[in-house]
C-alpha cells in the first residue's frame, strides 16, 4: 500500500470550496489509470475508463469519493489582530482548543486556536465545553500586519501531519482522503472491464453533498457507490456492543441518516468480498451521511451504496485507521469493478418468496 500518497493527501489542505491542491494531486495519479479526466464547474474531477471494446450497452459504474475536509472561514479580524472565526462543516467546537493552524489568506499565515488558562476561568466557564464563538485565532502578529494576510472569506485548515499510531494511521482530513485514496488505488489496480467507469473526486460533501450532485446529474451513472469513512465503535466513548471496529474490515454502508442503500447493491457486495476472501463488515446507522444520498436521488437516480472505512476520532485532527481495512476497501473496490456487469441494473424487484412471507409477516397476496 502506497502509504507516502495517503500521507500525501492527508497533509494537503483543501476546505469545501477550496479543493484545489487536492485535485492537483487526483489528477496526477488517476491520468495514467483512466482515458480522461473531465472537471465539472464546482471544481469536482472525473477520471473515465471506458469498458473493454465491443461491450454493449455497458454498466455505468461511478465511484466517488469527496477531497474537502471540515475547515473554518474568516468573519473579521479584531483591531488587536485576534481572528474570529465560523465552520465550514460540522465541527465538534471542543476539537479546536489549543490546535494550530493555517490561515490560508494572502499568504500561508500560522495561527493556534487560544482560550483562556484554566486558573482564569470561572467556576462556570470550568464546566462547559467553549462554543466556536468562544474561540478566536491568534497568528502572533500586530493587528495591522494580519489585516495585511488575511481578509474575511479566507480559510482555515488543520495543520497536524499525518502519521503512523502503533499499528494504525493517524492524520487530520483521513475523511475523506482515505476515501480518494482508496478509489485511485483501486482504478490503478483492477483489470478494464465490460463496465465504463467514472472515477469522481467529488467536491463539497462536508457542507451539504453538493458536488457529487452535480457531478452524478452530468455523468448518469447506473450504479453509484460513495467511498467515505465511517465512525468505528472500538473507541473511547462507545458504550454499546456492534458496529464497526478498527481492523474489521471494508465497511459495507447500509443506512445512514442520508441514504438507505441499495439492498440488492449490498447484497451484491456482501457477495464479492465471501468470493475474493476480503475481510469486510456493516455499517448500520440513524446518524451520518455520504455522497450516496446525491448518488441515488440526482437525475434520473442510481442504485447506489456505500464502501467505508471505519475511522476513530472523526472530524478532529487525529482521525485513525487501520491499514488493513483501508486495502479490504481497495480490493472491494476493484472487484465491484471488474464485475459490476454481471450486475442487474433495471428496476429488478423479486416477487416475495415463501421464507420472506414467513420471516417478515407478509399479509398481502400470498405469491403464486
Amino acid at each position: 500500500m502506497r502509504t507516502d500518497l495517503l500521507a500525501e493527501l492527508s497533509n494537503s489542505h483543501g476546505t469545501s470550496g477550496r479543493e484545489a491542491a487536492i485535485a492537483a494531486i487526483v489528477r496526477r495519479e488517476l491520468g495514467p489509470d483512466v482515458d480522461r479526466i473531465e472537471a465539472d464547474p464546482l471544481g469536482g474531477l472525473c477520471g473515465i475508463r471506458e469498458a473493454v471494446p465491443g461491450t454493449a450497452d455497458p454498466v455505468r459504474l461511478m465511484l466517488a469519493a469527496h477531497m474537502d475536509e471540515i475547515g473554518l472561514m474568516v468573519t473579521a479580524i479584531e483591531e488587536s489582530g485576534f481572528i474570529r472565526i465560523i465552520p465550514l462543516g460540522g465541527w465538534d467546537d471542543r476539537t479546536l482548543v489549543s490546535q494550530r493552524v493555517v490561515i490560508h489568506g494572502r499568504q500561508a499565515v500560522p495561527g493556534v486556536v487560544g482560550v483562556p488558562p484554566v486558573h482564569q476561568l470561572s467556576t462556570d466557564a470550568r464546566g462547559r465545553a467553549p462554543k466556536m464563538a468562544d474561540l478566536l485565532i491568534d497568528t502572533g502578529l500586530p493587528g495591522e500586519r494580519v489585516r495585511e494576510l488575511v481578509r474575511p472569506g479566507d480559510v482555515v485548515t488543520r495543520a497536524r501531519a499525518f502519521a503512523p499510531l502503533g499499528d494504525l494511521l493517524s492524520g487530520k482530513a483521513l475523511d475523506d482522503r482515505v476515501g480518494v485514496f482508496v478509489m485511485l488505488e483501486a482504478v490503478r489496480a483492477a483489470k478494464r472491464s465490460p463496465v465504463h467507469v467514472l472515477a469522481t473526486a467529488t467536491v463539497q460533501e462536508e457542507v451539504g453533498l453538493r458536488g457529487a450532485r452535480v457531478a452524478a446529474t452530468r455523468l448518469c451513472p447506473d450504479i453509484g457507490v460513495a467511498i467515505d469513512t465511517c465512525p468505528s465503535t472500538d473507541g473511547p466513548g462507545h458504550t454499546t456492543s456492534g458496529g464497526t471496529k478498527l481492523g474489521g474490515g471494508a465497511a459495507i454502508r447500509i443506512m445512514d441518516a442520508s441514504a438507505i442503500g441499495s439492498h440488492r447493491l449490498v447484497a451484491f457486495l456482501e457477495q464479492l468480498a465471501i468470493d475474493h476472501d476480503i475481510p469486510h463488515q456493516f455499517h448500520v446507522s440513524d446518524k451520518g451521511g455520504t455522497d450516496t444520498q446525491s448518488l441515488q436521488l440526482s437525475g434520473m437516480g442510481s442504485i447506489a451504496g456505500c464502501v467505508s472505512i471505519p475511522t476513530r476520532y472523526g472530524h478532529s485532527s487525529i482521525e485513525v485507521c487501520h491499514p488493513a481495512d483501508v486495502q479490504a476497501a481497495i480490493d472491494l473496490v476493484v472487484s465491484l469493478i471488474e464485475a459490476a456487469h454481471s450486475f442487474a441494473v433495471g428496476n429488478v424487484e423479486p416477487t416475495p418468496s415463501s421464507s420472506t412471507v414467513a420471516t417478515f409477516g407478509w399479509t398481502g397476496p400470498q405469491p403464486g
